[in-house]
């Protein structure tokens, strides 16, 4: 059976751009896609936390150490800059791998610069 997962979290990142006249997409910093293990043309999934809009779009890289998030084409009006963002990406694979699957969670400040990453959520106190 195969199960689909969280494979990778940027978690709060901070939109700095919304371009509806860009071709589409989600621009993210290289070192941020590199530290989350996103793929450039990846598909991602979008939470904004700012208004709660939730769409599903492809990433792409941006300079890296630019710590750009920019929301681009349709999605763009979805996001404005200074929104607060949930970008995950998931994986599927076998029962067995899934077990001991550990996901990359990476926590960034409102300047989209790491503040500490995880392998687990913490479970949540009733």
């Amino acid at each position: 059976m195969q199960v689909t997962l969280l494979k990778a979290k940027l978690h709060r990142a901070c939109t700095t751009h919304a371009e509806l006249d860009y071709e589409g997409s989600c621009a993210i910093g290289a070192d941020l896609l590199d530290a989350a293990g996103i793929f450039p043309y990846e598909q991602i999934e979008i939470y904004n936390v700012t208004n709660g809009e939730r769409f599903s779009t492809y990433a792409i890289s941006a300079e890296a150490g630019s710590r750009v998030i920019s929301v681009n084409g349709a999605a763009a009006h979805k996001a404005s800059p200074g929104d607060r963002l949930i970008i995950c990406a998931y994986a599927r694979m076998p029962e067995g791998e899934a077990r001991a699957h550990k996901p990359r969670l990476i926590y960034l400040d409102e300047n989209n610069q790491v503040t500490h990453t995880r392998n687990a959520i913490p479970v949540q106190a009733a």
